[in-house]
């Protein structure tokens, strides 16, 4: 009796990552019938699974190579191709190959940083990531998508396509962004992190959509402002 239960322990976090894979799955199917927001809403329930798995399998430690390979896996279907899909049905195809080439270029990358993170996230400190996450790039990606379908045009239709590339890039390369998994909950910090949450949660209370945009969009910005502002502390050094 005792070992089924350690069984089901076991299997529990692994629950959570199938039905993260199940709804990116059925995220792409509604982009291809056109229920873009249908798409977009299984793309974020997918988010929510694949942050209740890892946090489950360190709450019950179980966590395992099978889990973490099993994740991997889960992300490119749910973070990689089921954004991939919801950009090209909705707007991609209108760009031709282009268009192609950006959702192809967006799950090929993506895939490289999951490698990528599977070999080095043992080397690498934990309070940041190398290169934009793929969860992080899904919810920019899905975002920007959300925010055209609202402006209706066709300029920023094409700033997607740009910052589809443009996220595709920043997923494999060097540039460090800010990891919240092991935030530092004390006394010096915490009044901060109080108010910036229920910041954040007003504006989603108001808004979800462009609270994401923002969000996303600022993550990723910092990111880039952050990695230009040290490389030129490095020419200023050198010289």
């Amino acid at each position: 009796m005792r070992e089924n239960r350690l069984q089901l322990i076991y299997l529990l976090p692994n629950l959570f990552t199938a039905g993260s894979v199940f709804v990116g799955v059925i995220s792409i199917i509604n982009s291809a019938k056109g229920h873009f927001t249908h798409a977009a809403g299984f793309i974020f329930l997918a988010l929510i699974f694949d942050g209740l798995d890892g946090r489950i399998a360190r709450f019950t430690k179980t966590t395992s190579k099978f889990g973490a390979e099993f994740d991997s896996l889960a992300d490119i279907v749910s973070f990689g191709v089921a954004p991939a899909m919801l950009f090209y049905f909705s707007m991609g195809d209108e760009y031709g190959r282009v268009g192609s080439l950006a959702a192809a270029m967006y799950v090929v990358f993506g895939a490289v940083r999951l490698a990528r993170f599977n070999v080095t996230s043992a080397s690498i400190e934990p309070s940041v990531f190398i290169g934009v996450p793929i969860p992080t790039a899904a919810v920019f990606s899905v975002s920007w998508v959300l925010i055209a379908f609202e402006l209706e045009s066709s300029f920023f239709n094409f700033l997607v396509l740009i910052n589809i590339f443009l996220i595709s890039l920043l997923m494999v390369s060097n540039i460090r962004y800010p990891s919240f998994k092991k935030i530092d909950f004390n006394k010096a910090n915490f009044r901060k992190v109080l108010i910036l949450m229920i910041l954040i949660f007003s504006l989603i209370y108001l808004n979800p959509v462009v609270a994401l945009f923002m969000g996303s969009t600022s993550y990723v910005i910092y990111g880039i402002v952050r990695g230009f502002y040290h490389f030129v502390l490095r020419k200023r050094g050198k010289s």
